[in-house]
């Protein structure tokens, strides 16, 4: 086979979203990953395998958590269950009132109008309140119907799948996307997109759970956004950003 055929062979078989770079890279970075997800194994533990909420309510409260922390989020789903009796109740409310009632999430103007927009859809594509039916789906076919509702992305699509129905993909957040430039998984411009398109291809899916989440955990007390904790950072030699600020370092 020609390299030209053989280039167009594998480009027929590149997973959607991978930066080109990154095949340059590809067993090196298989490599990492694995080291990456057994080391913040050690360091974290294995998180509980079950889902925090039923899918609606996690569909909510992630909706509430974008641009928010989630204990505000929380803190507005809280007040928004408290003063309304059911979903039916949420959806026919006045839009003011359900602004309102989220307010602690923030970003209310378009928080309130989306939670009606998801109650909306599902109510009347299912005739009741239950995101069960995602179950049957396959996982692409899900994904496309939550994100066919504005305002509901990727991240918040593939939380509900992942944390709920098992579904094999990778949530990439603010902490996620830091780390994984940081370590040099993924190129410093890459998309949250691309990052979740690079880990679903270099680390098998049993891990996505737990590396999920312990890279959130990483990126919030250590490698934080400002003052990254590099010093007590158990993925030290293998990240790029501390090897390019040590080769910075004025020498003694």
């Amino acid at each position: 086979m020609s390299d030209e055929a053989t280039s167009r062979a594998r480009d027929s078989h590149v997973p959607k979203h991978v930066p080109a770079e990154v095949w340059e890279h590809l067993p090196d970075l298989r490599q990492k990953a694995s080291e990456i997800y057994h080391r913040l194994l050690q360091t974290y533990g294995e998180p509980d395998w079950r889902p925090r909420y039923p899918p609606l309510e996690e569909l909510i409260i992630t909706t509430l958590a974008q641009n928010s922390t989630d204990h505000n989020a929380l803190m507005a789903y809280r007040r928004l269950r408290e003063r309304f009796p059911s979903w039916e109740a949420i959806m026919n409310a006045p839009v003011e009132a359900v602004i309102d009632a989220v307010r602690p999430a923030g970003l209310t103007t378009q928080k309130g109008p989306r939670i009606q927009a998801i109650l909306r859809k599902v109510w009347e594509e299912q005739g009741a309140f239950d995101l069960g039916f995602l179950g049957e789906l396959p996982t692409e076919e899900a994904e496309a119907w939550l994100t066919s509702i504005k305002g509901v992305g990727h991240k918040t699509a593939s939380i509900v799948l992942l944390f709920c129905f098992h579904r094999p993909t990778f949530p990439v957040d603010t902490h996620v996307s830091r780390v994984s430039r940081r370590l040099g998984i993924v190129p410093e411009r890459a998309t949250t997109r691309q990052i979740r398109a690079v880990w679903e291809m270099i680390v098998p899916p049993e891990w996505y759970y737990s590396l999920h989440l312990n890279l959130i955990r990483h990126g919030r007390h250590v490698c934080k956004a400002r003052r990254p904790r590099c010093d007590h950072c158990v993925l030290q030699d293998l990240c790029d950003f501390y090897r390019n600020k040590s080769d910075h370092r004025p020498s003694p």
